[in-house]
């Protein structure tokens, strides 16, 4: 996620989180961010509901041509664990897209809430659990064909091998890892430019910031609520070495790797197309937990 110019009374540039303890408490700061910023995704539900009834999908096209090398979803994802899925309607377009049995992790209480709601709505059969993904229940460890996460999901992350070894222990062997996320380049520039303008303070290696608010291509202003009566939320650029290696640290084999100039929302809204696609604005990674007996043989 770009960012913006340093507000002293909001945007704050932080030190990468050194204890357990302090990834704990921003990841409860951004719990209360979230509970706020969801709000939106609750005015959304009906036009969900509707999209999802009508079959359709919202998993991006770079996403679905990765799964495809593993073969038709509904012919191998028995089970899809979405973390951090917000309000369901990713988590719920797995099922669309061919997946038997469909669950969500996310941090916030209203996400939840509105996953679970839409769920019913749409009669898709899905479970949907509150709780930091760092602390995915255990009871689903070895259950997950398919774990997916992407869009905007890791940069509100605060332990990222903590993270990876998570999507390890939830994947059965054989299993899949399906990240597509925005690109960790896009952070050194202003999101309010037309140019590709380096945005000041910005640095792409062990940057770590918070702030206040939401930005208006995305959220907007919380209704009923002041901008600085606003939780603060924390989020850290993870470089894509960063999280290549956190995936094979976490004994993981990495199929594909892809960065693409596409991207999943108006990260930039005055800079132009032909300028905004002179840098990679996402990326993509797949991979595998070895199969029993050492293979990586998906089904």
């Amino acid at each position: 996620m770009p960012i913006e110019k340093a507000d002293p009374d909001g945007f704050h540039v932080e030190s990468p989180a050194a204890s357990p303890d302090e990834v704990r408490r921003r990841h409860e700061a951004n719990r209360s961010a979230w509970n706020e910023g969801a709000t939106q995704y609750t005015k959304e539900i009906a036009s969900s509901r509707d999209f999802l009834l009508a079959g359709r999908s919202n998993i991006h096209p770079i996403e679905r041509r990765n799964l495809a090398r593993y073969g038709s979803l509904a012919d191998w994802c028995r089970t899809a664990i979405h973390l951090q899925c917000a309000g369901g309607r990713d988590t719920l377009s797995l099922a669309n897209e061919g997946a038997q049995r469909v669950i969500g992790v996310d941090i916030s209480d209203l996400m939840v809430k509105n996953a679970r709601e839409l769920a019913r709505l749409t009669g898709i059969e899905a479970t949907f659990y509150r709780c930091d993904v760092l602390e995915a229940p255990h009871e689903l460890d070895g259950t997950a064909d398919l774990v997916y996460t992407g869009r905007g999901a890791l940069c509100w992350l605060h332990d990222l091998d903590a993270w990876a070894a998570v999507v390890h222990r939830l994947l059965k062997p054989g299993g899949v890892l399906s990240l597509f996320d925005g690109h960790p380049v896009q952070w050194l520039f202003r999101e309010d430019s037309p140019t590709l303008e380096i945005a000041d303070g910005a640095r792409y290696f062990g940057y770590a910031v918070s702030d206040k608010g939401w930005c208006e291509q995305y959220i907007g202003k919380i209704d009923g609520m002041e901008a600085n009566e606003e939780s603060r939320k924390y989020e850290h650029n993870w470089t894509l070495a960063d999280v290549v290696q956190a995936v094979i640290d976490s004994g993981l084999v990495v199929d594909v790797l892809g960065e693409h100039p596409e991207d999943f929302w108006e990260a930039f809204p005055a800079l132009p197309a032909a300028e905004r696609e002179r840098i990679p604005n996402t990326f993509s990674l797949c991979a595998r937990k070895a199969a029993a007996g050492g293979s990586c043989s998906t089904g």
